[in-house]
Order: C-alpha cells, then sequence, then structure tokens
C-alpha cells in the first residue's frame, strides 16, 4: 500500500501527443485503440501485441483515484502525522550512506539533499513502501476513465518506449495506483525523458537503484525550474500588527521589504539582498509562520496539494538543520463539510475555488483572503466558523 496519495494525479506533466485520445467505452476496444496508436507512432506491431497482451482494467485504481481524503487534513495535522523522529533518524543516515551521491548531485543540479531526501521520505519511506499495483494495468485504467485522460495517454506509449530498451516489464513493473514507479515516485515519460543511470549499470532503475532515483528526481527538479543555491522556505516570526493583506502566495516583496516590516528569521537569518518572497501562513496569522521563496513554486509543479508542497518544504528544511516550527495556537479550521459550504459561499460570490471537494487549496485560500478584506476581518487566508457565518 502506498504511504502517501500519489502525486501523479495532480502533476505537471509534458504537452502530451493525442491529448485528446478517446477513452470510455469498451475496455477491449479501448486496448486496441491504444494498438494502433502505438503502431501509428512507430512501434512494431509484434511488440505492441506482446506489450499489450495481459493489460486489464483495475477497478482497485479507480476506488483509490477517488478516495483522496487525507488532502483535507490541515498543516498541523498532516506534517505532525508524517514527519516522525523515526523518519527523521532514517532521513539522516541516509543522507549518510548516500553522501557521494548527494555530493554529485548538489554539484551538478544544486538541489540540496535535504530537499530529495524529504520527496523520497514523503514518496515510499525511503523506499520501502513503493506500491504493488501493476503499472501498465494502472496507466491503461486512468486512460480509459475520463477524469484525465490527457495526463494517462501518453504515460503508456512512455512505458512501451521503455520497455524496449528493457526498463519496464509490463507484467511485473509495479508501483503507486497512478502509475508512478521507483522510490521518489515518477511516471514512465519523466523517467524517459529525464532518467538518469546514476549507479553506472547502463539502466535507468529507479526501483531498485537509490542513486538512479535520486538522480533522476533531481534532475527533474532543475528541470522545473530549481535555482541552485537559493533557499526554498524559512520560518519566520512576524510581527501582530503586520498588514495581513500582504501575506499569500500571490504576493511577493524583497526580503528586505519583509525586514523593514518586521519579518524576521526564527532560527536564521533571513538572506540579505532583494530575493522575492511571499509571507506563507499555512493556519492564519496565529499559526507557523513562514516565506516561500521562488525555488517553492518548484513544488507545485512536483504536485498541486497545498498541504503536501509546504509540509514537504518544511521536512525539507528539518532534514537540512532547521529546529521544529512554533506551531502557534490557531484558531480551529472547518470540518470538511463546512469547508465545502464555504466553498459553495465563495462560488456564488463569483470566486474560482476549483472544486467543491472541502479541500483548503490556492484557489480557495484567495478567495478566503478576497472576502476577509471585503468583509473587514484580518485578511490572513485561514478559514473559519466566523468567516463562513459572515458569509
Amino acid at each position: 500500500m502506498r504511504l502517501l496519495p500519489c502525486l501523479a494525479t495532480l502533476l505537471i506533466a509534458g504537452a502530451p501527443v493525442h491529448a485528446e485520445g478517446k477513452c470510455g467505452g469498451d475496455f477491449g476496444r479501448f486496448v486496441s485503440e491504444l494498438k494502433a496508436e502505438a503502431v501509428a507512432r512507430g512501434h512494431a506491431r509484434a511488440t505492441a501485441e506482446r506489450f499489450f497482451s495481459g493489460v486489464r482494467r483495475d477497478p482497485a485504481v479507480i476506488r483509490a483515484d477517488r478516495s483522496q481524503g487525507i488532502f483535507r487534513m490541515s498543516f498541523l495535522d498532516f506534517s505532525r502525522r508524517v514527519i516522525s523522529a523515526n523518519r527523521m533518524e532514517r532521513g539522516r543516515r541516509n543522507a549518510r550512506r548516500h553522501d557521494a551521491v548527494f555530493n554529485a548531485i548538489e554539484r551538478r543540479f544544486g538541489v540540496p539533499r535535504g530537499v530529495l531526501l524529504a520527496f523520497w521520505a514523503l514518496e515510499t519511506d525511503y523506499g520501502a513502501v513503493q506500491g504493488d499495483f501493476n503499472t501498465l494495468n494502472a496507466l491503461a485504467t486512468l486512460a480509459h476513465d475520463c477524469r484525465r485522460p490527457a495526463l494517462f495517454r501518453p504515460q503508456i506509449f512512455a512505458a512501451l518506449t521503455l520497455y524496449e530498451s528493457g526498463d519496464f516489464d509490463p507484467a511485473r513493473t509495479t508501483g503507486a495506483w497512478a502509475g508512478e514507479i521507483g522510490q521518489v515516485q515518477m511516471l514512465p515519460e519523466d523517467l524517459l525523458n529525464l532518467g538518469i543511470d546514476g549507479d553506472g549499470d547502463g539502466h535507468v532503475r529507479p526501483k531498485t537503484s537509490a542513486a538512479d532515483a535520486l538522480m533522476t528526481g533531481a534532475n527533474m527538479l532543475r528541470n522545473l525550474g530549481w535555482r541552485a543555491g537559493e533557499p526554498w522556505l524559512q520560518e519566520v516570526v512576524v510581527p501582530r500588527d503586520l498588514d495581513w493583506r500582504k501575506s499569500g502566495l500571490d504576493r511577493q516583496f524583497a526580503v528586505s521589504d519583509w525586514a523593514r516590516m518586521g519579518v524576521r528569521g526564527r532560527s536564521a537569518a533571513l538572506p540579505v539582498g532583494n530575493l522575492p518572497a511571499s509571507l506563507l501562513l499555512p493556519q492564519g496569522r496565529k499559526g507557523p509562520a513562514f516565506l516561500a521563496y521562488p525555488n517553492f513554486r518548484v513544488y507545485f509543479e512536483w504536485n498541486k496539494s497545498f498541504v503536501y508542497v509546504t509540509t514537504a518544504a518544511y521536512f525539507a528544511t528539518r532534514l537540512s538543520g532547521a529546529p521544529v516550527y512554533d506551531a502557534g495556537n490557531p484558531d480551529p479550521g472547518l470540518s470538511g463539510a463546512q469547508m465545502e459550504a464555504l466553498q459553495r459561499k465563495l462560488k456564488a460570490r463569483g470566486h474560482d475555488v476549483g472544486g467543491i471537494d472541502g479541500i483548503l487549496g490556492a484557489k480557495t485560500r484567495e478567495a478566503v483572503q478576497r472576502e476577509q478584506i471585503r468583509l473587514g476581518l484580518p485578511a490572513d487566508a485561514w478559514p473559519t466558523r466566523a468567516l463562513l457565518e459572515a458569509l
């Protein structure tokens, strides 16, 4: 069973060929169409027949796709759940064990080891829990399902190319329910385009080789825009009388400006210069506070969940030596049903909150902050019962 909800459902994939590919209908006919498309793409007919010979629809994949309730958790609850003392200690041991690999990564890609260690831990518990879903079945099932075929259909043909090079077995390759493979859970298209042979054996095998998985993950982060030598997230202390309208990921000010507003680093000084940063208040002005730097936005190219991204970035700071956050005393949040009610009210007032799903994502947070400003409430983007009642 996978450690966390898979990120592939939210991953930003490259522009796919045949993004409008057919979905739904009879699964056997759907597979026949995949074979025909494979041949049209230049794959040998006999190869396509072998590759697709045992593929089947997996109902368990659809059930997993429809039950991602963990994203309803708050940042404090989620981070406390996944960042344990044991996982911290194992992270330190893995940093020492793979020191040469991390040194090479830092030289080549500029990605700090703490960042990769956090992803490695959250995705598969350092490789221990990689998922046991047949990958081809998962990809075919999700491509056949009409919710996001444009994301998953291209992954099937990337897996076919990997099969031709000996790096994918349609019968035996397993991973997460959304088709991710390996110790940092990456989709076949990313393995095909960004995969790196980190251990020098001539293959990219992220399931069994930590070096391959970590090198490939670092290459992906650089490809997504990681800026070497810059921070990503830093816990800060914020004045109580700050203009909370300035907070939020959709607003940026230079670090020097934040310093003039009285913001200071909690355990280390703020960076010198004009590096842009946003003030991130995951649970409002009474909870922990962070400055989010440009590299923090790269996390959203890996995953779109606000809670996952903030936790992964914070975990990376912990693995890099930062202390446990000051949790503060935030106002109680809303239940799932209350959050859905809030989203309906926000939508009725013309705000784009995405789906009515009970999840406090970036769009809902922005809408909350706009309504807080309109109503004269502290505009910290944290929804409370008072806001719900005021609406």
